[in-house]
């Protein structure tokens, strides 16, 4: 009898130390929880500093708790970054209106009379899919998105091609985040039709497309003109990478001839953009005027090309001129045009001038082919450290009277909001910022297969600890988190990324890592 009780206790001894131990697995294998009130006095802020004089779907009262179920959480040590990030949140909110054609994003908080339907303006919707698309329910972008297409009786909305848009390739990169490929597969004879239409109305014998800088939404250029029919590298970059999208989508639906047709385009038109718009003398890309002469100014649409991957390494000298001061370096921002061309800044200011002055716009689009570029391309030009500066520098220019702000555009050394007190200027709705810190500097790459990638370009020297919790992807969820003693979440040393409550993958290391998602279970 002392002998089976002995072996009893034995027997319960192990199994208190089995269950004990994988408690303990189970506790330091799942994620940390960040602490969310610095979150809620950042919206309790905003909501002070807000007269509220406009309110579409979803109010300032309502603001805090639409953000906890729509958004990723971000916790940084660098509070300017932290709080901006959540500012864009809460503006984006802003300009979500309900329609009797669905959800839909304004561009300007106020109506303005070159706006269509619902005040809506196509000119930045492609940031606003780049931006949307890490919100957890996706049918206020598919709303949005229908609205442009088959809002009109079903057909586009009439003020849809008044300015250019790289719509299919943002559609594509959102599609890369929540990979439903039925939504992408029902639009797909859309944006075929779509595609077709812009070939109609500006595309050039020599295969090239034409726009005035007012249609890209860059009026008052160095290089444009609101009446000369030039070859710019922003529609033809953004039309190489629709027909890449297209593509992308017609072998997804096993239409194999399309998906061919439309990869053709793509290269022939990258080719084209190449040969017709890359000057070898300046190492940039510029526009091409309808003289025939190529313009003697670079401007930041120059760098656009990378926002989709498209320049090989042949093109990489364009990126020394981002970190020269004479060149697109500011002390407030990236310049929209180099600072020592003699135009630089001669248009006049308050106008919606891009001859120089910083646009967020401009400086969306360039962030993100900067991170490609460092990212994607063997060059030795730029570092980590020269995106987390620009990202910063762009963060920093979110202010006016002390009190965070965002508008059109801002003079490149003073940070002086250019349109001054302009009503229709604030929370204007025309770039990105919450994708640029998301997907570019804690380097959540959206791919299309079930693949975790994260390629930070923040550094241990920048940020000793951050968290992104809650991003929605590939219908998980996933937390990032970087500490680099353990200290600050007392879990494992480095970089954890989690997937729905389990660790997926561990690095010691601030670096890329990459893994199935399905190999956590």
């Amino acid at each position: 009898m002392n002998q089976m009780i002995k072996s009893l206790r034995y027997i319960l001894f192990i199994l208190f130390i089995h269950i004990l131990t994988n408690c303990q697995k189970r506790i330091e294998n799942s994620p940390p929880q960040i602490d969310k009130d610095p979150f809620i006095q950042y919206i309790k802020l905003f909501n002070q500093n807000d007269a509220e004089d406009v309110v579409n779907a979803i109010s300032n009262a309502e603001s805090q708790q639409w953000l906890i179920e729509n958004i990723p959480f971000l916790e940084c040590p660098d509070k300017t970054i932290e709080r901006i990030y959540y500012y864009r949140w809460w503006t984006f909110r802003k300009h979500l209106k309900q329609t009797p054609k669905g959800y839909v994003f304004t561009e300007f908080i106020t109506p303005v009379s070159h706006a269509g339907a619902y005040n809506t303006i196509s000119c930045a919707l492609g940031h606003h899919i780049m931006e949307g698309r890490w919100l957890h329910n996706s049918r206020f972008l598919n709303e949005y998105i229908r609205f442009w297409f088959r809002g009109n009786d079903n057909k586009p909305q009439p003020h849809f091609h008044k300015f250019s848009s790289w719509v299919a390739d943002a559609i594509h990169k959102k599609f890369l985040v929540d990979l439903d490929s039925s939504f992408v597969l029902n639009l797909l004879p859309d944006l075929i039709e779509d595609y077709r239409l812009w070939e109609v109305e500006k595309q050039l014998d020599n295969g090239l497309f034409w726009q005035f800088d007012v249609r890209d939404g860059m009026e008052e250029s160095i290089s444009g003109s609101r009446t000369a029919r030039n070859i710019r590298p922003t529609i033809n970059s953004y039309m190489v990478a629709n027909a890449k999208a297209i593509s992308s989508f017609a072998f997804m639906g096993k239409m194999e001839d399309t998906g061919r047709h439309y990869l053709q385009k793509a290269q022939r038109l990258s080719q084209l953009l190449t040969d017709s718009l890359w000057d070898n003398d300046s190492k940039f890309y510029k526009v091409k005027l309808e003289s025939g002469t190529i313009s003697d100014a670079r401007e930041a649409i120059g760098f656009i090309p990378w926002y989709f991957n498209i320049p090989s390494t042949e093109q990489n000298f364009a990126w020394e001129q981002i970190i020269q001061t004479d060149g697109f370096k500011a002390p407030k921002g990236i310049t929209t045009a180099e600072q020592r061309h003699p135009e630089f800044r001669s248009h006049g200011t308050g106008t919606c001038e891009w001859d120089g002055a910083v646009w967020p716009f401009a400086s969306s689009q360039t962030l993100v082919g900067m991170a490609n570029f460092i990212r994607n391309y063997d060059q030795h030009t730029l570092v980590e450290q020269d995106y987390y500066n620009a990202l910063l520098a762009y963060a920093d220019s979110h202010v006016k009277n002390g009190k965070p702000y965002i508008g059109e555009y801002l003079d490149e050394q003073t940070g002086e909001w250019l349109k001054g007190d302009n009503p229709r200027s604030i929370f204007y709705n025309h770039s990105t910022f919450c994708d640029l810190v998301i997907s570019g500097l804690i380097g959540l790459i959206p791919r299309d297969d079930h693949v975790i990638e994260v390629n930070p370009l923040v550094t241990k020297d920048n940020w000793p600890w951050f968290a992104l919790e809650g991003v929605r992807y590939h219908g998980y969820e996933l937390s990032i988190f970087w500490d680099e003693t353990g200290e600050k979440y007392h879990k494992k040393k480095g970089l954890s990324v989690y997937v729905d409550g389990k660790l997926l993958v561990h690095s010691p290391a601030l670096k890329r890592v990459i893994e199935p998602i399905d190999s956590y279970n």
